[in-house]
């Protein structure tokens, strides 16, 4: 069936209709009478060949037809809703401020490159856009981001919170590390097991919810960190272990003041990730960013 301007119309109208929970409850979003909302559904119904959905004294429902119909449609149109808001910014001159959140401590990370790339990009294509680069813990960003403070943040994120949208970027790689100055430091690898760890003290870190303690089931951290410089100033003290994102560790490591214990055991892989409110309707300057962004990175945004 080829689409037509009246099928759009009649789209929006079921869409609208599903939202809402039914055709009562649409009459006044729609400000339309019930036997108008019901002759449009039924004329979609008749230009698609099948039931979209039950209505009656049974309440109202989708058929499984009208369940896929739904989901494309919510697709078609936020996607006509993206392509309105790229010609808008082609039309009119960008201006404004852009807020981006990163976390700390990536700057050394050849995964975190491109988004230099992307600035740089961004920069060139918005020349009259002002940036504003904050940095948080993780968790602290996600309150940001669902605050609206932050447009875009780029972090490895602790959890996923209902109604932000998520794009994958790349892998940052964690070992767990000694110092120099630690009694594991000059003992063998093939030494050193859970056991002997758990006889020493470890770092944990507040956002991350355990992960990095439950492979050697301690029942609490013996000291607690928000960012990856107060983890490795615990480390480097010799009084404690703790995971370190690999390249953030490797300064040390090359002047010999930390080594990587069990890298064959004790690893955890942590994805990097842009979040935004996709609830809301991004302004065209966060959206060049973030194409931008899935651009370079050769990510996929749903």
């Amino acid at each position: 069936m080829a689409m037509e301007q009246t099928d759009l119309k009649l789209l929006r109208i079921f869409l609208t209709i599903v939202e809402v929970g039914g055709f009562a409850a649409a009459q006044s979003e729609l400000n339309l009478s019930l036997s108008t909302i019901s002759s449009y559904v039924t004329t979609l119904e008749t230009r698609l060949g099948f039931t979209l959905c039950k209505r009656g004294r049974s309440g109202f429902s989708l058929t499984r037809e009208g369940q896929i119909v739904f989901e494309e449609a919510h697709r078609l149109f936020k996607s006509v809703s993206q392509y309105e808001t790229k010609m808008r910014s082609l039309r009119d001159k960008l201006n404004g401020t852009l807020t981006i959140g990163l976390t700390d401590n990536t700057i050394t990370d050849p995964g975190a490159r491109k988004i230099e790339k992307t600035i740089a990009r961004f920069v060139k294509q918005a020349p009259d856009v002002t940036l504003n680069v904050v940095t948080y813990p993780p968790n602290d960003l996600l309150r940001e981001i669902v605050t609206g403070a932050v447009q875009v943040g780029i972090c490895a994120f602790p959890k996923t919170v209902l109604g932000l949208s998520y794009v994958s970027l790349y892998p940052e790689m964690h070992r767990f590390y000694c110092s120099s100055d630690h009694p594991l430091f000059n003992q063998s690898d093939d030494e050193i097991d859970i056991d002997e760890v758990r006889r020493y003290r470890i770092v944990g870190r507040k956002f991350w919810l355990g992960r990095d303690l439950k492979d050697f089931a301690i029942a609490k951290p013996h000291a607690m960190v928000s960012d990856m410089e107060a983890e490795a100033r615990l480390i480097l003290s010799g009084a404690f272990l703790g995971y370190l994102p690999e390249h953030y560790a490797k300064q040390f490591v090359e002047a010999g003041r930390m080594r990587a214990i069990r890298p064959d055991q004790f690893y955890v892989e942590a994805t990097f990730q842009a979040s935004f409110d996709d609830s809301k309707q991004l302004d065209p300057v966060a959206e060049l960013f973030l194409d931008i962004l899935i651009d370079d990175f050769g990510a996929k945004r749903d």
